[in-house]
């Protein structure tokens, strides 16, 4: 086998079917989390020689200035629907958003929302760091976010999806306890590092909605019944499920998507009371509660 062709060993296989079923808290069947990605897009970053930042010559005004909606407006716009039907936000971080735009952050943090790390900002990528560099924006987030928000993060999303071969064991070693960098499972799994186990958290590719609108070219209603069909599927398996709903609310929150979004939450909300089949919660609290079920069975 080529060096190439090697697997990095980074999790055990485990065949869906053959696993021992649990139930969430409360004897639930999905855990159903959102993960707004606040975010910031510098309209002139540094050049990264693995990949452009923009797709057009500087200065990308359009591109730049569509995302830059998402903290003048449809922020607002998409967390007071997701407050309205009781959803907590698990937040996909740009920390320099922190500093850029702290009302924002406050807003978020005021609704209890948890906040975890999506690199510093979104037009920097890891590609190409040396150990020095990831280390810096690593405890930078951490330092940033807790100054900011009174949080110290738990996860991670590396920035744009940007990865190196040492990221999970660098996270890992400064204490962060779960990685949502790998969309293998409908389930937390344990990911090996140098310094423990890391988890997993199911974290959706297939039904973001940079992938809905941007890559499947999905209508509002269209997308809302993506997401309609994926929390019936998983709250009918088997076995306890996590369902993530990734956002971004320059795309979610433009006015004619927020109308089929929120009917999506009534949907989910509606099965969350008492006998109900979703456990509607945030990542770190999924973490928690998948710790403690497999460590009682261990």
């Amino acid at each position: 086998m080529n060096e190439g062709e090697k697997d990095p060993g980074l999790y055990d296989f485990a065949p869906y079917r053959g696993r021992k079923p649990f139930a969430w808290p409360g004897d639930k069947k999905v855990a159903v989390w959102i993960s707004p990605n606040l975010e910031f897009y510098e309209i002139d970053p540094p050049t990264n020689p693995h990949r452009k930042s923009w797709a057009m010559p500087h200065p990308d005004v359009v591109r730049q200035s569509h995302r830059d909606h998402a903290n003048r407006v449809s922020h607002w716009r998409m967390a007071e629907v997701m407050s309205k039907h009781g959803f907590p936000g698990s937040v996909s971080l740009s920390v320099a958003l922190c500093q850029h735009h702290p009302n924002v952050v406050e807003d978020a943090n005021q609704r209890g929302w948890e906040f975890f790390s999506h690199g510093i900002y979104n037009t920097r990528y890891s590609y190409g760091m040396d150990e020095a560099q990831e280390r810096a924006i690593i405890e930078d987030s951490i330092k940033t976010v807790r100054e900011a928000t009174g949080q110290t993060i738990r996860g991670w999303l590396a920035p744009a999806l940007t990865h190196t071969p040492r990221t999970l064991d660098l996270i890992a070693e400064y204490g962060l306890d779960y990685t949502c960098d790998l969309y293998h499972d409908d389930q937390p799994q344990r990911v090996k590092t140098k310094t423990g186990d890391l988890i997993s958290m199911p974290y959706s590719l297939e039904v973001n909605d940079h992938y809905g609108f941007f890559v499947y070219n999905m209508s509002p209603r269209e997308y809302a019944d993506t997401l309609i069909r994926q929390y019936e599927r998983l709250a009918a398996e088997p076995s306890g499920t996590v369902m993530c709903i990734p956002l971004h609310s320059y795309l979610i929150g433009q006015p004619h998507r927020i109308g089929p979004f929120e009917d999506v939450l009534k949907h989910i909300a509606a099965d969350a009371g008492d006998g109900g089949r979703a456990w509607i919660t945030r990542s770190g609290d999924i973490a928690d509660a998948w710790r403690a079920i497999h460590t009682k069975e261990a």
